[in-house]
């Protein structure tokens, strides 16, 4: 397991946010709140083993999944 930091913009106000994370060999799904407009920011980290890469996805909370 290893920690990564990365910095993000937070998809509704454009601040820049840093964060840090977990590599794990399961996906992690988790909301962090905006430090600057305090909206939940959704991330997804994803470790693809194949590319020996780590994916991160950022979006708004509240989007609707179907």
């Amino acid at each position: 397991m290893s920690v990564l930091r990365r910095t993000i913009e937070c998809p509704f106000c454009g601040h820049h946010l840093h964060i840090s994370f977990e590599v794990t060999d399961e996906d992690q799904d988790y909301i962090e709140d905006c430090s600057n407009c305090c909206n939940p920011i959704h991330l997804r980290v994803h470790k693809d083993d194949l590319h020996h890469s780590v994916q991160l996805f950022v979006d708004a909370d509240d989007e609707q999944y179907y």
